[in-house]
């Protein structure tokens, strides 16, 4: 027999990224299967470089209560005029023997009053300096980058992590709530609100999806009668199933991999006899 338990995952900003960078980071419609592993690996106090068999293994499930509305925040990083710093010239020779002439002709304190233009602003075209054999940037002036990341506002989800030993799901609960860890939803911008572990319940995440109420809005509106589309991790080559590259294999920065897993996309028909919440909104 199996068991489930229930995540909520609500907070006013969430981010679930998914081909992200740094000039753009995006985020999918709903959490990914990788990312909730590596909240519940983070509240155990697992490091990066901790095995996660025993998490990947769980069978993933997640319904979108209420989906949220996407928000798109723009950056610009770098540029202006700023007082030049020590480190500044102390990491790179190259830019202590361009910014001297005009320091020695500025007179007086340097540091902290003498203020350049086109010198602050994100590295661009990084390689090893051939004289210190650091990391340098390969262009001395910098200019703004112009960065976009894309969130979840007020969205709430609710999450199935499956698996037979309910200890085992008992372990990660009681972790929610007492994690060795910060957490966040996506970004450290992102805590989550309230409550996160909703409880263990026997059956399949199907069932459990069917046998709870919408979790609360953000507004209070009437969720009543409303069919949620939910994602359910399935078999491989499961009827209607499509493959998702979001299983984790390892959180190591050095080799950091996922592997593709299968899930079926379905409306989730709320039973009559479903039970309401009882969790910190």
């Amino acid at each position: 027999m199996t068991h489930v338990l229930l995540v909520r995952l609500a907070a006013p900003l969430q981010s679930w990224g998914i081909v992200s960078r740094f000039s753009h980071r995006d985020t999918h419609s709903r959490p990914t299967k990788s990312a909730v592993i590596g909240l519940c690996a983070a509240a155990l106090g697992r490091d990066r470089t901790h095995a996660v068999d025993d998490l990947a293994a769980l069978v993933f499930g997640v319904r979108a209560d209420h989906p949220g509305t996407p928000v798109r925040d723009y950056h610009t990083v770098g540029a202006g005029r700023y007082p030049l710093r020590p480190r500044d010239v102390i990491t790179d020779h190259r830019r202590a023997a361009a910014v001297a002439k005009s320091m020695d002709a500025a007179g007086g304190i340097g540091f902290g009053h003498h203020e350049l233009s086109g010198w602050y602003g994100a590295p661009k075209k990084i390689t090893t300096d051939p004289v210190s054999g650091t990391l340098v940037s390969g262009e001395l002036s910098r200019t703004a980058l112009i960065t976009e990341r894309w969130y979840l506002s007020d969205a709430a989800f609710l999450v199935g992590l499956q698996h037979e030993d309910p200890r085992f799901l008992e372990d990660i609960a009681y972790a929610l709530e007492h994690p060795k860890q910060l957490l966040w939803l996506g970004r450290k911008s992102c805590p989550p609100s309230g409550t996160l572990a909703a409880g263990i319940v026997p059956g399949t995440i199907a069932e459990a999806f069917a046998a709870k109420r919408l979790l609360p809005g953000p507004d209070g509106s009437d969720t009543s009668g409303r069919r949620p589309w939910a994602w359910l991790q399935t078999a491989p080559g499961a009827r209607g199933a499509s493959p998702v590259n979001d299983e984790p294999v390892t959180f190591d920065p050095a080799r950091r991999s996922h592997a593709t897993r299968w899930e079926t996309r379905t409306r989730v028909t709320i039973a009559p006899t479903a039970t309401e919440w009882d969790i910190i909104p």
